[in-house]
């Protein structure tokens, strides 16, 4: 079950939502099967990660994110998908990868939750 988020926290990510595109689960489940060039970044919590995420997902918290970006991405123009529980840290966290220049950066829609709805593989570390 999905948590009430406040109006304002909803009124920030539809404002980060109006510069960063959303990619559906379907479609990161095509890019992965594909075994197209991509970063796949889980923005939640170590303990949410921890208990699954979605396969090749490597781990930077939203805390973290900004800080430790280029350590493990230093191409801008690389392309990024980032997702979280349910889309909103995800986006939040996408549109300031943005504002620090990259590029290609994507917040999967539904997060966790949707990748799970659908019954797509996850992994645990």
């Amino acid at each position: 079950m999905s948590k009430k988020h406040s109006q304002k926290f909803v009124e920030l990510v539809n404002d980060a939502l109006t510069r960063i595109p959303e990619i559906s689960a379907e479609e990161v489940s095509k890019k992965l099967e594909m075994n197209e060039d991509f970063v796949l970044v889980d923005t939640r919590e170590k303990e949410e990660y921890e208990a699954g995420h979605l396969p090749n997902a490597i781990y930077l918290s939203k805390g973290v994110i900004e800080r430790d970006i280029e350590e493990h991405v230093p191409d801008l123009e690389k392309e990024i998908v980032l997702y979280c529980g349910g889309g909103y840290r995800s986006a939040l966290a996408a549109d300031n990868l943005k504002k620090m220049g990259y590029k290609n950066v994507k917040s999967q829609a539904g997060g966790w939750r949707e990748w799970n709805e659908k019954g797509f593989e996850i992994r645990k570390p």
